[in-house]
């Protein structure tokens, strides 16, 4: 029997793998960061064997509130994931798994490979209304892909979709491989309106070097990415110093931030209502964008999210709060579940690459309803 990470998103410490029935592990940190909570690692060898895998060290990690009713996932061929018996006791995540063959993958949630990644921005770079730039390098020296998508012009409304700057919410990054599906579906009627009116700017993962090392929330200089964005640092956070910067020369009327929560089982948007100069015709706008997702997938929902800031309050290193601010624009945080929906739960999978698809392709119905806003 075998532990291993040692691949692309793997985060893993073994302290002892020598019986199934306890096999005892802990988390590894970010570089150079106390935050952890992502893993990803392969068991070997215990096929047919009741296993029981503790992470030891789960009340050290950065929310333990996301432990609650969570269930870890689970795939033997690292394309279709299952959710198996996790549980939260004293300090000590459990998760026990029969597996059925010699090798099984676990996961904190369904990851989204550099390969993945990579294959998907060439495949989009093959259409003729497609570019793709590298608009800089991370601090491990691997390209940042932007691909621009429809022609721009001045009477072009310019939207941006960013994902990942957290790299352990992979479910952002299946996001936006439903919503440029759609986007790129040249048989879409809506997508085509779309692409009359708009410009996208689209980049799949800001932080390319974070998920390859299996980190939670940092870059490969421990940085967390979306608290830099009031005077981003070239040297530790180029990722948000390039992105920036190519948004001033590009302009901005809408920007989607995709990330994941660990806490709270629900899909739901953070807005920017704690900004200087607040424009409610853009809040608004926001809001708008919210309600006609919610028409769109039953997944969604604008009940249940973070609170909203005191006016004056907003954090300027958060993107939404200082694209908005910047760009006299409409920033929103799309926020999805590491867990299960609770209002439409699927125990199986629970919240899913699958799913989350979905609602990437359901983005642009509520970006359709509020174009002519911006």
């Amino acid at each position: 029997m075998k532990i291993s990470s040692n691949f692309d998103s793997g985060n893993i410490n073994v302290i002892d793998a020598k019986a199934p029935g306890n096999i005892r592990l802990s988390i590894n940190k970010d570089y150079n960061s106390d935050f952890y909570q992502w893993f990803h690692f392969r068991l070997t060898g215990a096929k047919d064997q009741l296993c029981a895998l503790n992470i030891e060290n789960a009340d050290g990690a950065a929310y333990t509130g996301g432990w609650e009713d969570y269930q870890a996932v689970a795939s033997y061929d690292h394309e279709n994931w299952f959710r198996v018996s996790t549980v939260y006791k004293d300090g000590t995540l459990t998760i026990q798994h029969v597996p059925e063959t010699d090798s099984v993958y676990f996961a904190y949630f369904a990851p989204y490979s550099y390969d993945r990644h990579q294959e998907l921005v060439s495949s989009a770079a093959m259409q003729d209304h497609v570019r793709l730039d590298v608009i800089g390098e991370t601090c491990d020296g691997r390209d940042l892909d932007l691909l621009t998508i429809g022609e721009e012009g001045e009477e072009k409304k310019k939207i941006w979709i960013i994902a990942r700057q957290h790299p352990g919410e992979s479910m952002a990054e299946w996001l936006v491989e439903g919503l440029l599906g759609r986007l790129l579906d040249n048989d879409d009627a809506l997508s085509r309106e779309l692409l009359n009116k708009c410009v996208f700017y689209v980049m799949p993962n800001v932080n390319p070097d974070g998920s390859i090392r299996g980190h939670l929330r940092c870059n490969a200089k421990g940085q967390n990415l979306n608290r830099d964005w009031d005077n981003p640092d070239p040297a530790i956070s180029p990722e948000i110093y390039h992105l920036k910067n190519k948004m001033d020369e590009k302009g901005l009327d809408l920007c989607l931030d995709v990330h994941g929560d660990e806490a709270l089982p629900y899909n739901f948007i953070a807005c920017f209502e704690g900004i200087p100069d607040l424009n409610q015709y853009n809040l608004d706008t926001a809001y708008m964008f919210g309600r006609e997702l919610e028409k769109s997938n039953p997944d969604f929902q604008n009940e249940v999210g973070y609170g909203k800031s005191a006016p004056g309050t907003a954090n300027p290193g958060m993107s939404t709060n200082q694209i908005a601010q910047r760009f006299d624009a409409v920033a929103m945080t799309l926020e999805m579940p590491f867990k299960d929906t609770a209002d439409t739960p699927y125990p199986e999978t629970g919240w899913s690459p699958e799913r989350s698809i979905k609602l990437g392709y359901n983005c642009l119905d509520a970006l359709s309803a509020i174009t002519d806003r911006l």
